[in-house]
């Protein structure tokens, strides 16, 4: 036995080395939306300055067929101005600024494009892009990858209408899908045999679940990984939760916070 491997071996016998330490891709939520101001450039340039595997962020069809990255249907919260997506061109809603809402360094932050975030996105990372909208922005979100540099499984397509996720696993099989789904219903939720069946249904690659424990424990998550889909979480600010989701199963987890998270995991 080599010295090295012996030291190895005695870190492990005494804890010091975590043979099992838990892999789990930890997505920027709009970008590092905590530290600068949601779905832009400067968020999603942030979230790979902290280390991000991937980054989530929004998009909406514009009044002339442009896809432009915003959380919101209106503008109002984030560039002040109110103004509806949908009935707004590209080039009027370029014109407001999105970033001074979160301070005066990032004064003059307009709103992105699809492809503007997709070019900021490095060899190795994952794009989440969350369609807001219907299936009507599907082609042309098509369109905007195929012209992007990144190749098919950098890209993965989230929405909570289902409908968006039956077109786009139609336009783009090889595109990974997932449907988005709150837990935390007031009202009657779905049981997990129906999201499931659902799933199939449309032929999402998996499910991206909000991280509600009181829901989401191991059985729960057992039944989705045995039926062959994903399981992806959103969105985790607090350790303590991102462990229990790393613990039933979780792949991927989405926070505003991705260099924290990842500090606060590997502690």
């Amino acid at each position: 036995m080599t010295r090295t491997l012996a030291t190895l071996m005695t870190l492990l016998a005494a804890g010091f080395v975590n043979a099992a330490e838990p892999k789990v891709e930890i997505v920027g939520h709009r970008g590092a939306s905590f530290d600068a101001p949601e779905n832009t450039v400067a968020a999603i340039k942030l979230a790979w300055e902290q280390k991000a595997d991937a980054s989530e962020f929004d998009i909406y069809l514009t009044k002339d067929g442009k896809l432009v990255v915003i959380h919101d249907a209106t503008t109002k919260r984030t560039a002040g101005e109110d103004k509806k997506v949908a009935d707004s061109t590209l080039e009027e809603l370029r014109t407001l600024d999105a970033g001074k809402w979160k301070g005066a360094k990032f004064a003059g932050e307009k709103l992105p494009t699809l492809d503007e975030m997709l070019a900021t996105v490095p060899a190795g990372k994952r794009a989440f892009i969350e369609v807001k909208c219907g299936p009507e922005a599907v082609p042309e979100m098509d369109r905007v990858i195929k012209a992007s540099k990144l190749k098919p499984e950098q890209t993965c397509v989230i929405s909570f209408n289902a409908d968006v996720i039956a077109a786009t696993k139609k336009a783009r099989p090889d595109l990974q899908a997932l449907w988005l789904v709150s837990l935390n219903t007031k009202g009657k939720s779905r049981t997990v045999d129906e999201l499931i069946a659902k799933a199939k249904e449309i032929k999402a690659d998996g499910l991206d679940l909000s991280a509600t424990p009181a829901v989401l424990d191991k059985a729960f998550a057992a039944k989705i990984k045995s039926a062959g889909l994903k399981l992806y979480v959103w969105t985790v600010n607090d350790a303590d939760l991102a462990k229990k989701m790393i613990e039933v199963g979780a792949e991927s987890i989405t926070t505003d916070k991705p260099g924290w998270l990842r500090e606060q995991l590997a502690k």
